[in-house]
């Protein structure tokens, strides 16, 4: 293999064995063996651990990232709802490492001591995949300068759909499914809640809706509250 053909298999096998355990209890010589190396050529490319799971890290917010690219085709429901699908496949397939990442990473030592440099490089990648998040969102609304009503909508609807994958792998207590579609459910009613306290923000809910069939995701909240009301 060549030299980035290379880095970039021992970052996969890494990704791979982080996203299943803590990586204090992944070794190099495990990452070696799984990669089909001997383990001082993985010092040949990586200066250590550290190195080696910030690079998983970096992956791995990228490819969270990508989750919320959809094309701006169909109603906003069925785009969102879409997008949350790739996300929870995300979440299934790297539990342990999802929860690093947004976690902010467990304690991972170098020589017996603490790297601060990994908690920060952690906390900048996360920041990085909201702000992705975000612009997708607002780029799926049309929006280009949104207000202070709808940033805060849109950032809100992030951080639960973060804690809401964070709280349903501990345990996986209801259907993955319903989540999905609760969480679009959620986009819509923060977006009500908020519309019924500005103007603009009303505008920007009936245009939203009027593209929406009743047999979508927005429609199916609309009959369910409905139904619940009477």
């Amino acid at each position: 293999m060549g030299v980035e053909e290379r880095r970039q298999q021992l970052i996969g096998v890494a990704l791979d064995l982080f996203s299943r355990r803590s990586p204090d209890e992944v070794s190099i010589d495990e990452i070696a063996s799984a990669a089909g190396i001997s383990r001082p050529l993985v010092y040949h490319y990586f200066p250590g651990k550290l190195s080696l799971y910030e690079a998983a890290l970096q992956r791995a917010s990228d490819d969270l990232a990508a989750r919320f690219v959809e094309p701006h085709q169909g109603p906003l429901g069925a785009r969102l709802l879409r997008v949350m699908g790739r996300y929870f496949d995300f979440v299934d397939e790297h539990g342990p490492g999802f929860s690093a990442l947004m976690r902010g990473g467990p304690a991972v030592t170098a020589g017996g001591a603490c790297s601060m440099s990994t908690a920060s490089t952690t906390n900048a990648l996360v920041d990085s995949v909201r702000q992705a998040a975000y612009v997708q969102i607002l780029s799926h609304l049309d929006v280009t300068e949104p207000p202070a009503r709808l940033e805060l909508v849109v950032r809100s609807w992030i951080s639960l759909a973060e804690s809401t994958a964070l709280l349903w792998l501990d345990g996986r207590r209801i259907p993955r499914a319903e989540l999905e579609a609760q969480l679009v459910h959620d986009f819509a009613a923060l977006l009500a809640v908020s519309a019924a306290y500005d103007e603009e923000m009303g505008a920007l809910l009936r245009r939203v809706l009027a593209d929406e069939p009743a047999d979508g995701p927005f429609g199916d909240l609309v009959g369910r509250l409905i139904a619940l009301a009477g």
